[in-house]
């Protein structure tokens, strides 16, 4: 094919060959399967007469779509922004024909088992951003929304909060209060949802950990539901209550703490509204 010119947009035609070609090369890389990126790259030149590196930075340019969307991309392909809104709606169309690659990118990972800890990796909160988001960006944030995404998926939230249910006892016993591991609790799963937190926890020296589990298969700044009892209780309980995120849970646990009064960290946005006569 002859070479497109140099600074010219992307066709739709070309935009759906290199984001099928990129989810085609994510889902080997999830299943751990090898892939050169060079010879796929070849490909694509061969298809679209576009140059190497126009073709690795339309792939960061996917990534960074796809770090809205609170899933994982290619490592080596950095998420970088300045995307073309036909992009966008590349990605948009490709998700459309197969939900899963959202609401399910993994389905092979196993999760933590309530019998085999898993280790969590904690790390910093992340820096608040209020960056504005492209309104072709926001539309399809909008359309397939990772905070909604990961609150539907009731398993993965159980899971979540089994793995630091574990992971709390296991903590304890390791300090040597075995005591007060015999006394943590999994809330949520005892007496229900309503209570503000899910797991009753202490520290070493005795106080006690309220904990809110959030857990998630994106990444570190995937946005979350907050109820308002559980805003309500962090303002009722700011000493106990814990926020707790968990992350990239698909593949290796990592997480961050957050304490009240929680619009320190987090942009709240009202979500929903109820309604009375």
């Amino acid at each position: 094919m002859a070479d497109a010119p140099a600074g010219s947009d992307w066709l739709d035609r070309e935009i759906d060959l290199i984001v099928a070609d990129y989810f085609d090369m994510l889902s080997l890389e999830l299943a751990g399967r090898a892939f050169v990126k060079a010879q796929r790259n070849a490909a694509l030149q061969e298809l679209t007469g576009r140059s190497r590196g126009s073709i690795e930075f339309k792939h960061q340019n996917i990534s960074a779509v796809l770090y809205r969307l609170g899933m994982p991309w290619i490592a080596g392909y950095k998420p970088m922004a300045n995307y073309q809104r036909a992009l966008v709606d590349g990605v948009e169309r490709h998700i459309a024909r197969d939900q899963a690659l959202f609401e399910n990118p993994m389905p092979a990972a196993s999760a933590p088992g309530l019998h085999e800890p898993q280790q969590i990796f904690f790390e910093a909160p992340p820096i608040t951003n209020f960056e504005a988001v492209p309104p072709a960006l926001e539309r399809i944030v909008r359309k397939f929304d990772p905070a909604l995404r990961d609150a539907r998926n009731r398993q993965l939230g159980k899971n979540g909060e089994e793995c630091v249910f574990v992971a709390e006892q296991s903590t304890l016993r390791a300090a040597g209060r075995e005591d007060l591991a015999r006394k943590v609790r999994w809330v949520s799963a005892e007496d229900g949802d309503g209570a503000g937190y899910d797991i009753r926890s202490f520290d070493p020296a005795g106080r006690e950990r309220l904990i809110e589990v959030k857990t998630t298969i994106g990444h570190k700044q995937t946005p979350f539901l907050l109820s308002e009892n559980e805003r309500a209780f962090s303002e009722e309980r700011p000493d106990a209550f814990r926020l707790m995120r968990l992350f990239d849970f698909a593949s290796q646990p990592r997480a961050f703490e957050l304490t009240p009064p929680l619009d320190k960290s987090l942009l709240l946005k009202a979500a929903t509204w109820r309604a009375q006569f």
